[in-house]
């Protein structure tokens, strides 16, 4: 199965249109930077974790750079999720200009 990778502008739509944006980096990661509503379960949890990501709703999955994350699209769309990754990870989210928010409520960095 083909990983389907959108753009920075792209997924921020598709988040404000209702999809799931699932972060799946470090927690040290999170805590720096996230974006906000975003769903966070680190990959190596991804496993354990699968009953808390819907089946009725995409997901736009992400990390640093796209690696991790396109992955995690990969695994999860060949098990039926409706998922894409976001290609250039977090760092392309913040070179548009979108924002990021830290665990204090502070605005956010990428690590």
């Amino acid at each position: 199965m083909a990983i389907t990778e959108i753009e920075a502008d792209d997924a921020a739509e598709r988040a404000e249109a209702g999809a799931l944006v699932l972060d799946v980096r470090e927690d040290d990661e999170w805590a720096a930077g996230h974006v906000e509503g975003s769903v966070h379960i680190p990959m190596g949890e991804l496993g354990e974790r699968l009953s808390e990501l819907p089946t009725d709703r995409p997901i736009v999955a992400v990390c640093r750079s796209g690696a991790r994350s396109g992955a995690v699209t990969g695994a999860l769309g060949g098990r039926g999720y409706d998922i894409v990754n976001l290609v250039g990870g977090l760092q392309a989210w913040v070179s548009e200009g979108l924002s990021l928010v830290a665990d204090d409520g502070l605005p956010g960095s990428v690590l």
